[in-house]
Order: C-alpha cells, then structure tokens, then sequence
C-alpha cells in the first residue's frame, strides 16, 4: 500500500473518488446495473457520475448505485480512508480507532457510522466463490472467542469440544492463498465437506495434524500427510501445517489486541477480512482490487 501522503493526493476531491469508483467498476465503459445494458446509457449533463438507461425505460442510476456506498450520506473520500487504513494495518484497526483518527475526539458524527461503514467494507472484501488451492495445501482448525471456564456465571454455556469457542476451519497453499469459515461441529462429515470445497482433487499434498476427522481424506482421493501434535512431532520433511496455524497467530493476535471481543455473529466478517489482506499482501493495488468488489 501506498503511503497516506499519497493516497491524499491520489484522491484530493469527491469528484476523482467517484471517477475512479466509476473506471473501477465499469473499465470498458458505464453499464447499467439492473439491465447490464451498455448502448442504450447515456450521461445526464446536469448531473455528474449520473446516467439513463433507455432500455430499462429512463431508469436513472449513479456511480454509486448497487454498492455498498449506495443510499450512504457520507462522501466517497471518507469511505475511501477508512477503507486505506483497513488496509494497511496488518492487524487490523477497530471501529473505535478509525472513529478517533478520522473524525476526532470531538466530532458529532456517532462511533456507530464509523462501525457500520467498517462492516459494509467488510462484506465486500467476502469472496462470493473460491478458487480451489493447488500445490502443498495445510488444513487446520481453531478456536475463537475466550473460554467457557472463564466466563460470568450466568453466561457459562456448559459446552464440551472448543471449550464454548467459536470453530474456524481454513486451508492455506503454501505461498498462496488461504480460505477459512466458521464451523458449527469439527466431525469429520464437516471436515471433510469443507476439503473438498476448497481443495482440489489434483493437489500435491494435503497436511494436517492428526485429527481424527482427517482420517476419510485418504479414501477420498487426496494425497494425505499428517504431523502428530501429541507426540511432539510438528514438522516431518515437507508435511507440517505451520503456514495456517501462522494466519491464526495474525488472527487471534488482531482479536485479542486490535478487536478485544468479536462475536460469532460477526466473526465471518471478520475472517473476510483478514483473508482478504493475507490474500492481496503482494497485490499491488488492493485498494484498486477491493473498490471493485463494493
């Protein structure tokens, strides 16, 4: 990511933030997003960054319609700089944080704007299909959220398992991309349903610890390597599942530091989010990449 000094001067005006808006979502010229018309669009004069669609009898539409900034009373530029400094912070910044840096101490604007824009930008970094992982894949799972054990009396869940955490699973390709979801029950029909989602049959090698819901994915056709976490054996040639458990140290060191308490309502946002960064880490323009997506 650039620098803030740069993206200042990248976007100075609203009127280059909804141009860029428009190049990002439209690069081959402005469609209409009820009919995906392109001829029949043409440019309200009157009106900047509006236009009309002929074919969907004078429907009237904007730069902004059909996103997540849609309907919004808050200009383009701020959205845009909230969004940069989602992005650049490894660990991400809190509702709380942004509302401090971007609207002061003593603004009127409600903390709850600057959380409610954070979600919007969260949803859109979710990624509506995966590509399925190639090469070395890692399969690991986790859980979120503090312990049962160490909750107030009456919000005890008397649960057994993750010890009342929240259950995420993720699959990462080694020098790739990782994909992670919250998961009700680590069995192995859940396990195994989610490793046939998001790896492909073609991969080179399959490792994960020795949980037992692993053990069908042999049968099911991968090339399947596991480390023993029990016996102390966590690395075993190329078979270890250090690259996933590394993206949960980044995760639950961002929950614990940055987010305090994220809730499992919430908590695939979360994940969207922190996928999303991990994701576009090299990309050279992940801004560029996410405005696409809203």
């Amino acid at each position: 990511m650039e620098t803030l000094d740069a993206f200042d001067r990248r976007f100075p005006t609203e009127e280059s933030c909804r141009a860029y808006l428009r190049d990002s979502r439209w690069p081959d010229g402005v469609t209409c997003p009820k009919c995906g018309n392109k001829e029949k669009v043409h440019a309200l004069k009157s009106r900047p960054f509006y236009w009309l669609c002929k074919n969907c009898n004078n429907y009237r539409f904007s730069v902004i319609s059909g996103t997540i900034f849609e309907n919004t009373k808050k200009p383009l530029k701020l959205w845009f700089r909230i969004a940069y400094f989602m992005l650049v912070s490894k660990k991400g910044m809190s509702a709380l944080q942004i509302h401090r840096t971007v609207f002061g101490e003593d603004s009127t604007s409600d903390y709850h704007t600057s959380w409610y824009m954070c979600t919007r930008l969260r949803a859109a970094m979710r990624n509506k299909s995966w590509d399925k992982l190639m090469g070395d894949v890692e399969v690991d799972e986790t859980g979120i959220g503090g312990k049962d054990k160490n909750r107030h009396w009456d919000k005890k869940q008397h649960i057994t398992g993750m010890s009342g955490k929240t259950t995420v699973i993720g699959a990462i390709s080694r020098k790739g991309n990782v994909v992670c979801q919250v998961i009700e029950n680590a069995d192995a029909k859940t396990l195994s349903r989610f490793v046939r989602k998001a790896v492909s049959d073609k991969v080179d090698l399959v490792a994960t610890d020795e949980h037992r819901g692993y053990a069908h994915l042999d049968a099911m056709g991968f090339q399947h390597e596991m480390v023993s976490h029990g016996m102390g054996e966590y690395v075993r040639g190329n078979v270890h599942t250090n690259n996933i458990e590394s993206f949960w140290s980044l995760l639950k060191r961002g929950v614990v530091g940055t987010f305090h308490n994220v809730s499992k309502n919430y908590l695939p946002l979360y994940l969207a989010e922190f996928s999303f960064r991990f994701n576009h880490r090299k990309h050279p323009d992940p801004f560029g990449e996410l405005l696409s997506r809203c």
